[in-house]
């Protein structure tokens, strides 16, 4: 489904075919202009279903009222953790926003026709920085959207734990720091960017 998806949005693969520079090569090295889109679309659908996972929690999270000292302390304990997860996703986001910052950074003054290879799900690509570049800056501007749109989902959830700790009169015990940083801490994503040598 989601394979066809992509082919429809991309267009006839014929087109990719007879545009791409890769009519010498081996006929699996034809397919790599789809590839390409199909991964990005296949990212975006990953992140909007991280998204809506995430909404769908919170929107869920408000029907039923608490009605004893046990389910206040759950209910407190998901909102909380809802939170996390929120901070964590945010913060993973913007080091992949930070990584695509860097890599346009490196190659927008080179020149455009230079080559460069550019990792597409595990599988190193050669392509030119003319073709890499506004697919690195539509990725950075989908993350950046993403982003914008958990802030928002944070600042609710916020306002909802703050809610909830004064209608019960939540009062919290700071023994320990703050660590929600430490799981947050992961790889970037596969969408790093080499090139090639000036005379290449």
């Amino acid at each position: 489904m989601k394979i066809q998806l992509c082919i429809l949005i991309c267009g006839p693969v014929d087109e990719w075919i007879s545009d791409s520079d890769c009519r010498n090569e081996p006929s699996p090295l034809r397919l790599l202009p789809v590839v390409t889109c199909c991964f990005f679309i296949a990212t975006c659908l990953l992140i909007l279903n991280i998204y809506q996972h995430i909404m769908a929690g919170i929107g869920g999270s408000e029907h039923k009222e608490p009605i004893n000292e046990q389910e206040v302390a759950a209910k407190y304990g998901s909102i909380r953790n809802e939170m996390n997860q929120i901070y964590s996703k945010i913060t993973e986001l913007e080091m992949e926003v930070s990584e695509h910052s860097l890599v346009m950074n490196a190659i927008q003054p080179l020149d455009p026709a230079r080559c460069c290879y550019r990792m597409i799900g595990g599988v190193l690509v050669e392509r030119t920085i003319k073709e890499v570049l506004p697919a690195v800056e539509q990725n950075k501007e989908g993350i950046e959207v993403v982003i914008s749109r958990l802030n928002e989902a944070l600042q609710r959830k916020k306002k909802e734990l703050t809610d909830f700790e004064s209608k019960y009169k939540i009062r919290i015990r700071k023994n320990d720091g703050e660590s929600m940083d430490d799981n947050s801490k992961k790889e970037g994503s596969a969408q790093g960017v080499l090139v090639g040598p000036a005379n290449a």
